[in-house]
């Protein structure tokens, strides 16, 4: 199948998928009403096989390091697919599955999975990384940029992290745990009984992005949007806190978004 445009319904909810570009989700739509930043780097998209930023976009792959283009210099950001193309491997109504294989520059042939799945109340995003040939350290995640106002009310961000990673001069943790500090934030949170952080648009909408793993970039110094990043590692965890995939285990991650009228 082609990589065009992908659109998702469920009761009045709407999604829009685009392999095309990057892979992300390109908006979310709750009875007419538009969730997230619009605009060909906003959305959502994912982040794989790293999130957040390399320090110097060089990271240890067993004894070799292995170095990155610096798309944020100093560092390397983000990871390799969100500006590739992605492959439609079926779209229904209510779910999409789009693939993309790892290439140059990343220095290991693999596939990543997406799959996309609406409810009326809820999206699911399922995420995976397979090795084909030798093992290599990755990450999962997701950056949202969800619209800071709906209808001229501002966002309510709630959240009980366990610590908060402790950010250098360069913008990545430092490796000490402190005690989670108040906004704003491009900051990186530990909540080890899984990402729970609950979006409110008082008296429009409140959402809840949850997720298993344990870690959660929050990004509110934009005035136009607010970003809620559920990842299987800090930033710069390529270098500290590496998950190795290998042909026999991929590498997999789940978030969901629910949502209900307020």
């Amino acid at each position: 199948m082609s990589n065009e445009d992908i659109t998702l319904t469920a009761g009045d909810a709407e999604v829009s998928v685009l392999p095309g570009n990057g892979g992300r989700i390109g908006g979310l739509r709750i009875g007419g009403v538009e969730l997230l930043r619009q605009g060909e780097r906003y959305g959502c998209f994912p982040m794989v096989p790293w999130c957040g930023r390399v320090r110097e976009g060089r990271f240890l792959d067993g004894a070799t390091v292995r170095q990155m283009p610096l798309n944020s210099p100093p560092h390397a950001i983000h990871g390799t697919v969100r500006d590739g193309d992605w492959r439609i491997a079926r779209a229904a109504e209510n779910e999409a599955v789009i693939t993309y294989d790892l290439v140059d520059p990343w220095p290991h042939r693999g596939r990543v999975t997406h799959v996309v799945t609406l409810a009326e109340d809820s999206l699911t995003l399922t995420m995976s990384v397979e090795a084909y040939d030798d093992s290599f350290p990755a990450q999962i995640g997701w950056h949202p940029w969800f619209n800071r106002t709906l209808d001229g009310v501002d966002v309510q961000v709630d959240f009980a992290p366990a610590w908060q990673e402790e950010r250098g001069a360069d913008h990545l943790p430092t490796g000490k745990r402190i005690d989670p500090e108040p906004g704003p934030w491009d900051d990186c949170f530990g909540m080890p009984d899984g990402v729970d952080v609950t979006l409110t648009w008082p008296g429009q909408l409140e959402l809840k992005v949850a997720s298993r793993e344990e870690w959660v970039v929050v990004y509110d110094e934009q005035a136009e949007a607010v970003c809620v990043e559920p990842q299987t590692g800090p930033p710069n965890g390529l270098n500290t806190l590496p998950r190795l995939v290998t042909p026999l285990e991929p590498l997999e991650a789940t978030t969901t978004w629910s949502w209900r009228r307020l």
